[in-house]
């Protein structure tokens, strides 16, 4: 005769087995995707599309559990086929920063998407601010001094209101006495302008004749972190 207890202890090491021999999910055991490219594009575009603004690559490699330099990679191999399918002709796109990706719509149909959501079209800029943004994009990291001196006018206006659009930034201070701030342009700034890296500017031509190419470096500076 089978007692209640002995049927409670046989259900319990039933429970227990199941329990022991199910398959662990993800978060127990992280999945290897280091061979599987297709599924690692899918989570990059959905993550990217989820996200709705640029991703670092670091944090999209560490959602996959793969290296830095592989996700660096797959996304730059994926942006390619992403931005010229010719099968499936595209109203959004990948667009790659230095440390980040983003999915963004194409510039073509921003009046369609205004007008379908009811967007009102944002200010221009204006001419000062267009001249401190490219005296930072080709001369950068530069202190607000020099670009006053560039420009033969006082560039403290301009200046805090390209920070506060986020198209410059502090990235520390001139190692010289008075430490001044010292300003590069941001991930923001490449995507308003549609570039990848300051690198796709045109070269400009200097009052001597000389051709000036924007500045990503700054090597030839000595700067000190911001505190």
């Amino acid at each position: 005769m089978i007692l209640e207890e002995d049927l409670l202890q046989t259900q319990e090491s039933e429970e227990t087995e199941k329990t022991n021999n199910a398959p662990l999910s993800v978060t127990e055991e992280e999945e290897d995707l280091s061979e599987n490219i297709p599924k690692c594009e899918r989570i990059i575009e959905a993550v990217l599309f989820a996200a709705g603004h640029p991703v670092e690559y670091a944090k999209l490699a560490e959602a996959m559990n793969i290296s830095l330099p592989l996700c660096k990679r797959i996304v730059s191999d994926f942006a390619e086929k992403y931005n010229n399918c010719e099968d499936i002709s595209r109203g959004i796109m990948m667009v790659l920063f230095p440390d980040s990706c983003q999915i963004c719509t194409r510039e073509e149909y921003g009046a369609y998407i205004r007008s379908a959501l009811g967007i009102r079209r944002g200010g221009h800029l204006s001419n000062s601010s267009l001249e401190v943004l490219a005296v930072v994009a080709y001369n950068q990291p530069v202190t607000r001094a020099f670009i006053d001196t560039v420009r033969g006018v006082d560039s403290s206006y301009a200046v805090s209101s390209m920070v506060e659009k986020k198209l410059i930034e502090p990235c520390g201070r001139l190692d010289v006495p008075g430490r001044p701030m010292l300003y590069r342009t941001t991930d923001n700034f490449l995507r308003v302008f549609g570039l990848s890296s300051v690198s796709e500017l045109p070269d400009i031509t200097a009052a001597d004749g000389q051709p000036i190419r924007p500045s990503e470096s700054s090597e030839q500076l000595h700067m000190v972190e911001e505190e």
